[in-house]
C-alpha cells in the first residue's frame, strides 16, 4: 500500500489540543502525527476516519529530544 502524498513538516500545523501535527485529508478529517511519533523516528501520519497516510518529510534530529515541537524556521526571501 503507498502512501496518499509525501509532505514536509514545515506544510502541517501543530495543534496543541491533539498534542500533533496536522494536515487536511480529503475525507474532511486530518492526518495526525505525534511529537512522540516523531522521536521515535516514526514518518507516517494516519487520517482515523479513513485508511488514507502521509509520507512526513522532517529531520530526525530536529525531534530527537524535542519536548515540544520546533520552532518555525524564518524562510529567507530573495
Amino acid at each position: 500500500m503507498s502512501a496518499y502524498d509525501e509532505v514536509e513538516i514545515e506544510d502541517m500545523e501543530w495543534n496543541a489540543e491533539l498534542g500533533a501535527y496536522t494536515y487536511p485529508c480529503p475525507c474532511g478529517d486530518l492526518f495526525q502525527i505525534t511529537l512522540a511519533d516523531l522521536r521515535l523516528g516514526e514518518e507516517i501520519a494516519r487520517c482515523p476516519s479513513c485508511s488514507l497516510f502521509l509520507t512526513v518529510v522532517y529531520n530526525e534530529e530536529d525531534f530527537a529530544n524535542a519536548k515540544e515541537p520546533p520552532a518555525p524556521r524564518p524562510v529567507a526571501v530573495a
